[in-house]
């Protein structure tokens, strides 16, 4: 287990944590299994680390583990291979802990359920139980100012059942740098509230199976990428007496580019490509890109949905509708369901859509970590659009006076590219961090050091 300031690390004179992690999705806790696995290898140099995470256990887009829906990344992008394949948390020692290696191979399939990776980062997490404080929510970070520098933050959580009752159960955590793994945050349309009858995807499997009246009338799914074409067949297959209409501006659902030269736009070695292109090259490539990820679907999804609006014309009940060339422009909440209000661009027909629930897949947007800095945000350098600047080792780049660390784990396209929210990269990135925990220790020490003989 990766250790905590109580137990017996070296000695360094203080009491602060070498980081704390502020959330414990895939992203953070991939960095738990390279920091753990450096602590094993190297004790006398073990890194104290915590993590604190609003969930009360582990889950990853729970509400999207839809029965048969597959990864879009193959296994071997787990949380370990990539970075050592030797690691004892790779999935295959999973598979063969949970007595189903065999089993796996002969499915001749590079891409498990989403269920069963689910089952695997769980059993991965459940090793850093001890170094995580579920339930909890990191509400200020707080700059540690010795003679004019900052050389620590005080990391202030409160729990999340308190209901953000004032000051409720507080406690704090001192760090020497900390790093923001909070994932995304779901985005809907704009004048669009989320209620009972109107959900993003990620509650989709919460909300869908509370619809228990007789008979269902409707579900209106709005969005064109994997997760709105997922919960179009899901709904389809889960409610044969209700009708889907799937809303979306394109004319059809357009399939993921996952040739293998394209995906070579996830390699580790991609990163430092892309970071060291100029900015114009950069955004030429998120455009080329972009669908390997962004709004597409796979093709045997697309293939299967297309078979069930052709079956449905051949049994004479058009249940599965595409509304394509067609937009969102409201929703309204109804006693009995939700009201989507949309527009075909193409006839410029508007009309209503009165459904048991409107379910909007309508992406995500990154947090910025800014709002959680307080104080400190001001020494964090930006660029000419506003934007982190953020160095190759995920470390915002900050004022001279700053030198507590802030490590980035997501929000880092514009400089890192595609596979900064993604999975692909999860292993060697959560090496990277270590390594620079481990260098930025190191030059600390030797700064002490002369700074104390300069003293003597």
């Amino acid at each position: 287990m990766s250790r905590s300031r109580e137990d017996s690390a070296p000695d360094r004179g203080d009491s602060a944590d070498d980081l704390v992690g502020i959330g414990f999705g895939p992203a953070n806790l991939a960095l738990a299994i390279a920091i753990e696995e450096h602590n094993r290898r190297a004790p006398d140099e073990a890194l104290t680390v915590g993590f604190v995470e609003q969930q009360e256990r582990f889950g990853w887009h729970r509400g999207m583990l839809l029965e048969g829906a597959t990864m879009q990344v193959s296994f071997l992008k787990d949380l370990a291979t990539m970075r050592d394949p030797r690691s004892r948390f790779t999935f295959l020692t999973y598979l063969q802990e949970r007595g189903r290696l065999a089993d796996f191979i002969n499915l001749k399939t590079f891409y498990p359920t989403r269920v069963e990776f689910h089952d695997y980062f769980e059993w991965c997490a459940a090793e850093f139980a001890g170094q995580v404080g579920y339930g909890r929510r990191a509400v200020e970070i707080r700059p540690v100012e010795t003679d004019g520098r900052i050389g620590a933050v005080d990391v202030v959580t409160e729990p999340v059942a308190a209901g953000g009752a004032d000051g409720a159960g507080r406690q704090v955590r001192r760090a020497r740098n900390i790093v923001v793994g909070t994932g995304l945050k779901p985005r809907l349309p704009e004048g669009v509230a989320a209620g009972e009858r109107v959900w993003h995807t990620r509650d989709l499997l919460h909300r869908a199976p509370r619809l228990t009246e007789r008979p269902h009338r409707r579900f209106t799914v709005v969005g064109a990428g994997q997760s709105a074409a997922e919960a179009v067949d899901y709904l389809h297959r889960t409610y044969p007496d209700a009708e889907i209409c799937a809303v979306f501006a394109r004319y059809g659902y357009s399939p993921a580019d996952d040739s293998p030269f394209a995906n070579r736009i996830f390699d580790p070695s991609a990163v430092d490509d892309f970071f060291a292109a100029p900015e114009d090259v950069k955004r030429t490539l998120l455009g080329y890109h972009a669908n390997t990820n962004y709004s597409v679907v796979d093709g045997d999804l697309i293939t299967s949905l297309y078979r069930e609006v052709y079956q449905d014309k051949v049994s004479g009940r058009e249940r599965l509708r595409i509304l394509n060339t067609t937009r969102l422009t409201g929703v309204e909440h109804t006693p009995d369901g939700a009201r989507a209000l949309v527009h075909n661009l193409a006839t410029g027909e508007k009309y209503a859509l009165d459904s048991d629930a409107v379910v909007l897949a309508t992406g995500y947007t990154q947090v910025d970590p800014r709002d959680l800095l307080g104080d400190l945000a001001p020494a964090c350098l930006t660029d000419g659009d506003g934007r982190l600047r953020v160095d190759r080792d995920h470390r915002v780049l900050t004022a001279d006076h700053v030198d507590a660390g802030i490590y980035l784990q997501g929000g880092t396209e514009h400089t890192h590219g595609i596979t900064s929210s993604l999975l692909s990269t999860l292993a060697v990135r959560s090496g990277e961090i270590c390594d620079s925990l481990l260098l930025r220790r190191t030059g600390r020490q030797l700064h002490a050091d002369r700074a104390g003989a300069r003293a003597l």
